[in-house]
């Protein structure tokens, strides 16, 4: 009796070891799948899933109203995401449909699907920077604008020829390209052409702070007449250094009631920006911008003026020339003159070089 005892003991032990290294089994092989699963998310998530091509930084730019399903096309148009059923399983995980946000956005080689999406979902845009100046009409500016942000040219054009939008910022269509400071500005690339101009009036009235308001009223000149005048110097010279002197010659013109017969009035009047010699048959072309035939300051600036230049007016420098001319060694300076007959004695010298160098028109 004692040995039967003795064998089912032990049957029932080693049934129940067998039974503990299933269940040991079982536990590690659901250990290693959990495991390998959980890999499998975490790379899902967090491993890099955006392959630049040649280079380490790339811009995205996602248009107003776009959707998700815009986004993905946009991306996988551009062909850096490695695995694209990641990417869009952690975009649904992270709620994304419901957080895309228009913009430019800097993508960097190597990011993860949670990078991504995070910086997507975050609406934290890179800046982009405009840079403006040579500008002579609004139309050129609709379009070198339009080159950097969202906005096309046509509707950045529409907006500054609008008479409502000019008359509420106080100006018209012919001011409305003083409204305009040259410089550099930030923006973000999906600035409407409402927000361009409301953001540029900005720097407008930032710009004509106490002081150039103050200097303005001085010399008996309106913010529009300074930067008109402004305009004109921008034409003539590239020399910041001069632009004072040259201020000066029309200041003296005005205040003594001569027609300021400036050169790049009537190229403007005419529209022909090509033109490098205004002859004589130029002088008779009429228009309220030609001041060869017209006294005063034209109806607006022939030109977006520089800082430099407007400031050249404010503070233009006091003396008893009436006239310059360029100087015939194209240095980009000019010669003045306080009386005409020095003045035809300059210019001669000038026309002879052009002649010499052939520039007749």
């Amino acid at each position: 009796m004692i040995a039967c005892f003795t064998v089912n003991y032990t049957e029932v032990a080693r049934k129940k070891r067998l039974f503990g290294k299933i269940i040991l089994s079982v536990f590690i092989i659901g250990v290693i799948i959990a495991a390998i699963s959980g890999y499998k998310v975490y790379k899902m998530i967090y491993g890099n899933n955006v392959a630049l091509q040649g280079h380490e930084i790339d811009f995205l730019y996602i248009p107003t109203g776009s959707e998700i399903d815009d986004v993905t096309k946009i991306l996988y148009k551009k062909g850096c995401i490695i695995n694209k059923g990641d990417f869009e399983w952690v975009a649904e995980q992270k709620n994304y449909q419901n957080h895309v946000h228009p913009g430019k956005y800097e993508i960097k080689n190597g990011m993860s699907n949670n990078e991504l999406v995070d910086l997507l979902r975050s609406g934290n845009q890179t800046p982009v920077h405009i840079t403006f100046n040579n500008i002579r009409t609004i139309d050129q500016l609709a379009g070198a604008v339009a080159k950097v942000i969202e906005a096309d040219s046509a509707s950045i054009s529409d907006m500054l020829h609008d008479k409502t939008v000019l008359k509420e910022n106080g100006f018209n269509e012919n001011t409305v390209l003083g409204m305009f400071i040259p410089n550099t500005y930030e923006f973000f690339w999906n600035t409407t052409a409402k927000g361009f101009v409301n953001r540029m009036k900005k720097e407008y009235d930032k710009f004509w702070n106490k002081t150039r308001l103050n200097k303005a009223k001085q010399i008996k000149l309106t913010q529009n007449e300074v930067v008109s005048l402004a305009s004109i110097i921008e034409m003539e010279t590239k020399k910041d250094d001069e632009k004072p002197r040259v201020a000066g010659v029309y200041m003296n013109r005005i205040n003594k009631g001569m027609k300021l017969q400036a050169d790049p009035t009537v190229i403007y009047a005419i529209g022909d920006f090509s033109i490098r010699r205004v002859l004589k048959t130029h002088l008779d072309f009429d228009s309220p911008y030609n001041t060869y035939k017209y006294s005063g300051l034209p109806p607006g600036p022939i030109s977006m003026p520089s800082i430099a230049s407007i400031d050249a007016v404010l503070n233009y420098e006091k003396h008893k020339y009436l006239f310059f001319c360029a100087k015939e060694d194209f240095s980009g300076y000019h010669n003045f003159a306080v009386t005409l007959r020095e003045h035809n004695l300059n210019a001669k010298r000038y026309q002879k070089q052009l002649n010499k160098r052939k520039i007749l028109n």
